[in-house]
């Protein structure tokens, strides 16, 4: 054998060789990849399945957090509810008072004082939702800390601001938008309605207004008074202006006094021996005297009520008086201190209303602070307090910017902006606590 043919073996046997290994070794590629792909696709359904099962998890969780939380919302309504009644009760019976005061006096008809308290019922509806709020939520949390259920959600890993503070804000914004509308549409409503209601019920029975041996001031009329009888007066002299703007005084003996008889007109005096006397604006010495049998004389529903021509700044709507507010600004002829009882009318409107999301906000840390013994107890009085405070701080502000002048924006918001520090300061206490 020659060198040639060992060579051409020995080629073939290496090809040999080779296309076995490469063949081993494309089967073990093949191996590799098939056990990859397998692993691949087992990975894949892993996560799949661990991905399924966190978001059951997670549904789970949630469903669970969704059930606490109505829980807690039922329980918030339930004690807001409860102490809306105590507050409307309070500042209804309040309401009668005053009528009982200013009215049943006067001998107004039933039916027109139910009318008149009926009229008032939106005042009422509006200044009990904040402190309802207040008063409310602190005994409801002050309840759930005593009876350990805000720890029990503590150990379950709930977040307190994602699982108390969350609702308990929706409520006490849901609250204030609902006193908002009392205070903004029906509390003018009801304002002007009770303005019209009196103007009514004195038109109809005019000695509502007249009592005996007084001094009745009217606009720009005052009238004196002797004995009353029914509707007979045994004397009476009244001072008033004519046309001209000459003081008139009228003296007369047996009058008496009934309805008018044409629209505008309130009462109608009929006088016997009647003096009139009228003395020029002008010329103080010169005067004229009249004097007659029989004269009748009628008083407009403007000189009666005291009422002024244009609405008053509680009968107007948030807008209304917005555009009120803007038109005052623009005229030169303006009086600062007008202005500024309109500025206090307008915030007043929003900062009452909405001083339920800040006692919503407040109640929180309050209840976790001291809410841990008799928290209910705690959060009643606690919360009459604090109410009590606040209305004595609007009272106040109210008259500082009627009778002094001062910012009537200050004044309407400083309340608010007390309890919302209060919150912040006890807040801040109750997380390092």
């Amino acid at each position: 054998m020659d060198i040639q043919e060992i060579v051409l073996e020995t080629l073939e046997a290496a090809k040999k060789r080779f296309r076995l290994f490469a063949a081993s070794l494309l089967k073990k590629i093949l191996q590799y990849k098939k056990t990859r792909a397998a692993y691949a696709f087992a990975r894949e359904k892993f996560f799949a399945a661990k991905k399924t099962y966190v978001q059951l998890q997670f549904k789970r969780r949630n469903w669970r957090e969704k059930k606490l939380m109505r829980y807690i919302v039922k329980q918030l309504a339930a004690y807001f509810l409860v102490m809306y009644l105590f507050f409307f009760l309070i500042f209804f019976v309040n309401q009668i008072m005053l009528f009982m005061k200013q009215l049943l006096g006067k001998r107004i008809p039933l039916g027109d004082a139910m009318k008149l308290m009926f009229y008032s019922l939106p005042f009422v509806l509006a200044q009990s939702a904040p402190f309802a709020t207040l008063t409310g939520f602190l005994m409801c949390l002050g309840r759930m800390n005593t009876d350990n259920e805000i720890l029990i959600f503590k150990a379950s890993g709930y977040h307190l601001g994602k699982l108390l503070l969350r609702p308990i804000l929706i409520m006490g914004t849901v609250i204030s938008i609902f006193s908002f509308f009392m205070n903004d549409y029906l509390l003018p409503l009801g304002t002007s309605k009770t303005r019209d209601q009196l103007r009514q019920s004195i038109s109809k029975n005019p000695t509502m207004e007249i009592e005996p041996r007084t001094v009745k001031r009217m606009n720009n009329t005052t009238v004196v008074l002797g004995d009353v009888k029914d509707k007979d007066v045994s004397d009476l002299i009244l001072f008033d202006l004519d046309e001209s703007g000459n003081q008139r005084v009228i003296a007369a003996g047996a009058t008496h006094v009934d309805s008018g008889e044409y629209k505008g007109v309130s009462m109608r005096f009929e006088m016997n021996d009647a003096t009139v006397i009228v003395i020029d604006k002008d010329k103080r010495n010169d005067f004229d005297i009249l004097k007659s049998k029989v004269m009748s004389l009628h008083l407009f529903e403007s000189t009666v009520f005291n009422f002024d021509r244009h609405l008053s700044p509680s009968e107007l709507t948030s807008h209304d008086l917005g555009v009120k507010i803007r038109q005052m600004k623009k005229d030169p002829r303006t009086i600062p201190r007008e202005l500024n009882m309109n500025v206090l009318e307008y915030n007043k409107k929003f900062s009452l209303p909405f001083g339920s999301f800040f006692f919503a906000f407040l109640a929180m840390p309050l209840a976790l602070l001291f809410g841990k013994v008799n928290g209910q107890t705690i959060g009643l009085v606690v919360g009459i307090f604090i109410s009590f405070l606040y209305w004595a701080m609007m009272t106040v502000g109210i008259q500082l910017g009627y009778r002094n002048g001062f910012n009537g924006f200050v004044l309407m918001w400083l309340p608010n902006a007390v309890v919302a520090l209060a919150a912040f300061i006890f807040y801040f206490f109750a997380r390092k606590k």
